[in-house]
C-alpha cells in the first residue's frame, strides 16, 4: 500500500550537500525565469515593436535552447561541468548582457546565439541533486528541487515586471543578465558532483546512442513532450478564459492557485512510499485539465486550476526519475538534455495549439485540445514495446570498443 511520510524529507534534508545544491539551484534560476517576460516587455515598450515580434524573439530563443540541449549534455558527459559552463558563461553572457542595448534585428541574432550556448542550469542542478542522495531517495530530492523551481517561477517573473515598471526594461534586463553571468560563474567555481559515489568511475565513451535513445527512454521523452504541451496550453488557456469572462485582472489569482497546487502536489509526491508511473500521472493530469474548459467564473477556474496543478510537478518529477533509470549513467547529461529539449519543445507547441483552438472554437477550448494531445500520448506510450524504464544494460568493454 502506498503511504505518505515525511521520513524521506528528513533524510535528504539532513545532507548538507543537498541543501547547498538546492540553494545554488534557486539562485541559478532567478535570471532564467525572469528573462522571458522582461524580454517581451523590452521589445514591446522600449523597442516599440509588436507582440508578434516579441514572440518571434522568444520563439527563436526557445528553438535555440531546444536544439542546443542534447549536444551540450553530451559535452557535459564527456568533458565535465567546467568545460561546458566556462565557454557558455563567456559566449552566452556576452550576448545577453549586450542584448538590452541593441536594436531589434541584432537582438534576434544575439538571443539565438545566447540561447544556443545557454548554461543548462536545470539539467546540471538536477543531476547534482540526484548525486547528493542515494538512489532510494532520488525521487524525494527531485521533488524538493521541483518545489524550489516552483517558488522561483512564482517570484522571479513578478519581481522582474515590477522592477521594469519602476526603472525601465533596459537597465533591469541588463542587471538580470549580469546576475545570470554571476550564477554561471558560481556554478563553475562550486563544480558540484554530478555523479554519486558509485557512479564516478564511469565515462561517456562507448555507449551507442541508439541503444538508449530509441529504447525505453523514448516513451519518457514523449511523455515529457505531452506534459509540456498540456502545461503551456493551459497557461495560454487561462489568459483566454479570463478574457472571455471579462475579468482579466483575475489572471493572477488563477496562476497563483495553479502554481500553489503544483508546489503542494510535488511535495506530496516526494513523500509517497513508492513511485507512480509518469504515464498514469499524465493521464490524471489530462483528466483534471479538460474540465477547466467548462468553468463559468474566475473563481471556478482558479479552483479547477488548483486541482490540475496538483499533478504538474509530480508528472515532471516522475519523468526525470524514469529518464535517469532508462539510460546508462555515463550518458545521463545528454539524456537530461533531451529531457530539457522535450520540455522546451512541448512548451513551444502547446501555447500555439491552445491559441488556435481558442481563436476558432471559443476561449476555453484550448484546455480540451491539449488534454486530447496528452491522452493520445498516454495511449501511445502504454502500448510501446519494451516501455519498462529499467536502466539500460551497460555494454561490456569489448562491446564499447567495437562500437567505435
Amino acid at each position: 500500500m502506498t503511504t505518505v511520510t515525511l521520513a524521506p524529507y528528513r533524510r535528504v534534508l539532513s545532507r548538507p550537500s543537498l541543501r547547498r545544491t538546492l540553494l545554488l539551484g534557486a539562485f541559478s534560476r532567478l535570471a532564467l525565469f525572469a528573462t522571458p517576460v522582461l524580454l517581451t516587455i523590452h521589445v514591446v515598450t522600449t523597442l516599440g515593436r509588436s507582440y508578434t515580434q516579441a514572440g518571434l524573439v522568444g520563439g527563436l530563443v526557445t528553438v535555440a535552447i531546444a536544439v542546443g540541449s542534447p549536444w551540450r549534455g553530451r559535452l557535459l558527459d564527456r568533458r565535465g561541468l567546467r568545460a561546458l559552463v566556462g565557454p557558455s558563461v563567456v559566449i552566452s553572457g556576452a550576448c545577453w548582457t549586450a542584448a538590452p542595448f541593441v536594436g531589434y534585428g541584432t537582438l534576434l541574432v544575439l538571443g539565438t546565439i545566447g540561447g544556443l550556448f545557454l548554461v543548462p542550469v536545470t539539467s546540471i542542478v538536477r543531476q547534482a541533486v540526484m548525486a547528493a542522495v542515494p538512489e532510494e531517495d532520488r525521487r524525494t530530492a527531485i521533488s524538493l528541487d521541483s518545489a524550489v523551481l516552483e517558488l522561483v517561477f512564482m517570484v522571479a517573473p513578478a519581481a522582474g515586471v515590477w522592477a521594469a515598471t519602476q526603472w525601465g526594461s533596459t537597465g533591469v534586463l541588463f542587471v538580470v543578465q549580469v546576475l545570470g553571468v554571476v550564477t554561471g560563474a558560481v556554478l563553475w567555481l562550486v563544480d558540484p558532483p554530478l555523479r554519486g559515489e558509485s557512479e564516478r568511475e564511469t565515462h561517456a565513451a562507448g555507449v551507442p546512442r541508439r541503444t538508449w535513445l530509441l529504447g525505453p527512454f523514448l516513451p519518457v521523452v514523449l511523455t515529457v513532450l505531452a506534459t509540456a504541451v498540456v502545461l503551456s496550453g493551459s497557461d495560454l488557456g487561462f489568459v483566454a478564459a479570463v478574457r472571455g469572462f471579462g475579468e482579466t485582472a483575475a489572471l493572477g489569482l488563477v496562476i497563483v492557485f495553479w502554481g500553489f497546487g503544483s508546489l503542494v502536489g510535488g511535495l506530496v509526491y516526494g513523500a509517497l512510499s513508492r513511485e507512480v508511473p509518469s504515464r498514469w500521472l499524465l493521464l490524471t493530469l489530462v483528466v483534471v485539465t479538460a474540465p477547466m474548459a467548462w468553468a463559468q467564473t474566475p473563481l471556478q477556474l482558479a479552483v479547477l486550476a488548483l486541482v490540475a496543478g496538483l499533478l504538474c510537478a509530480p508528472t515532471i518529477t516522475a519523468t526525470v526519475d524514469e529518464a535517469v533509470r532508462a539510460v546508462p549513467v555515463r550518458v545521463r547529461g545528454e539524456a537530461m538534455g533531451w529531457h530539457g529539449s522535450a520540455l522546451t519543445g512541448g512548451g513551444a507547441l502547446g501555447a500555439p495549439l491552445a491559441g488556435y483552438a481558442a481563436d476558432h472554437y471559443g476561449p476555453s477550448s484550448g484546455f480540451v485540445v491539449v488534454a486530447a494531445v496528452g491522452l493520445l500520448v498516454v495511449v501511445l506510450v502504454s502500448v510501446w514495446p519494451g516501455r519498462r524504464t529499467a536502466a539500460v544494460e551497460m555494454p561490456s568493454p569489448a562491446a564499447e570498443r567495437s562500437a567505435h
